[in-house]
């Protein structure tokens, strides 16, 4: 290693959500000089195939497009088709579809927390040696875990690619009497969310500050899940509070353009960099956090959140994605106490010539759709723009910033391993779906 020359880290296989990505860092003399998140997955084609297709198919056909969280592309697609064909739902309807998305949040922060982050924090190489080191805690992270996809199933039918969501509702909705199991598990769930924040909170954690425009729903009254308007904070520096847009302008904002080194699209706001996920949920909404888990954030020392805290160091999204959990078990639990079966499962939907959109809050950001309709409901165009394209530019900077912060510290030099384990943290610190296949990494160094 000549940390005076040039030094290229080459992380071939980051394979990452649904697919495989891997990173390439130039160190010239001691500065980062070029970070790329390679996304080399071949294109899927999603948009493409549902051209054609009746306006009823979207919610079945994009939750295919991921195994950890189907559910938040069914609600986009749903809120995307009723938009365009004049269709509100509320009432019961929408609180089981915030129940569902409830049961969707606490499975897929839960896996992301214990099988893919919380090695990194405790130097160990996956969930494997966790279970190994801490078995109680592992145990306590699948508990939580299966409450999540105990609700799935409930009300989606199966707890991966629920097939019980259409447009308008649900094919059935339980009775009362049906979600009372649920409630049960979820109060023993509760404890188990709680234990996970404080042990989140005692993690170590690197000096490090993102510097992004944050990107999240808004939805005043309720922590933004299922519904709300696009709302923006400006980076450190900027205004603090936050300012709003249409979401039928969402394109004008949020624009994508193709990279040569990734299949992937990226994106800009209006311009700039910008993070959306947990960390700019909880910067807009954590005013709105059910008092248990705004609670359980001061507790582990995240600020107060009904004063507008905001968490600024990317390494401890982990303890805001904690946090989530314990708001979306009390409110799967608001909703199962209030709830009265609603007279018929689903409204209608009848089609027209429109064109709509439809946004909600992935676990890991605002997941976007728009479609275009003929009068008999054939799709004539589709738009999704998920949350790891939207956030890729901003992961790229920060490993930059994680790796600059290393080579800049007094001491020994780094070696490419410490580089490489670095980086991989840095990138889970953002997506749990890059996350879960980022273990298997292949560094290759150059040296000139």
């Amino acid at each position: 290693m000549n940390p005076r020359g040039t030094r290229v880290l080459r992380l071939d296989a980051l394979a990452r959500v649904e697919g495989e990505a891997a990173l390439h860092l130039r160190v010239d003399g001691g500065t980062v000089a070029e970070t790329r998140l390679r996304i080399y997955e071949p294109p899927r084609f999603f948009e493409a195939l549902l051209s054609g297709r009746g306006h009823t198919e979207p919610p079945d056909i994009t939750s295919r497009i991921c195994g950890i969280c189907p559910v938040a592309y069914q609600m986009s697609a749903c809120q995307a088709i009723e938009n365009a064909c004049g269709v509100t739902v509320d009432g019961p309807l929408a609180d089981l579809r915030r129940l569902l998305y409830c049961g969707e949040w606490i499975e897929s922060h839960t896996l992301h927390i214990y099988l893919l982050h919380a090695p990194d924090f405790l130097g160990l190489a996956d969930v494997v040696g966790l279970a190994r080191d801490q078995r109680a805690a592992v145990e306590r992270g699948l508990r939580l875990k299966q409450s999540g996809n105990a609700i799935l199933e409930q009300l989606g039918g199966r707890p991966i690619h629920p097939v019980n969501v259409r447009i308008g509702g649900f094919y059935r909705t339980p009775a009362p009497r049906e979600l009372r199991p649920l409630a049960e598990r979820l109060r023993q769930a509760r404890e188990d969310a709680l234990e996970t924040v404080r042990w989140v909170a005692a993690f170590d954690f690197p000096d490090a500050v993102y510097d992004h425009d944050l990107l999240a729903l808004r939805d005043p009254g309720h922590y933004a899940i299922d519904s709300g308007t696009p709302a923006v904070i400006a980076a450190r520096g900027g205004p603090r509070a936050a300012r709003e847009f249409a979401l039928s302008d969402f394109e004008q904002h949020v624009r994508e353009r193709q990279v040569p080194h990734s299949t992937a699209l990226t994106a800009t706001l209006d311009d700039r960099r910008f993070l959306t996920g947990p960390l700019a949920r909880y910067a807009i909404n954590g005013q709105w956090l059910h008092p248990v888990a705004a609670e359980a954030a001061r507790d582990a020392g995240l600020g107060d959140p009904a004063l507008g805290a905001i968490c600024d160091n990317p390494f401890r999204s982990i303890v805001v994605r904690a946090v989530e959990v314990v708001h979306a078990v009390e409110e799967a639990l608001r909703i199962i106490d209030g709830y009265a079966q609603p007279p018929r499962p689903a409204v209608e939907v009848p089609p027209r010539r429109a064109v709509g959109a439809g946004a909600t809050e992935a676990p890991r950001g605002l997941l976007y759709h728009r479609y275009a309709l003929t009068e008999d409901g054939t799709l004539t165009g589709a738009r999704i723009i998920p949350p790891t394209a939207q956030n890729q530019t901003a992961i790229e900077e920060d490993v930059r910033r994680a790796v600059q912060t290393r080579l800049d510290r007094d001491g020994p030099d780094a070696d490419d391993e410490e580089l490489t384990l670095l980086c991989e943290r840095a990138i889970r610190n953002h997506d749990p779906c890059i996350s879960c296949s980022a273990h298997f990494l292949d560094l290759t160094v150059e040296r000139t």
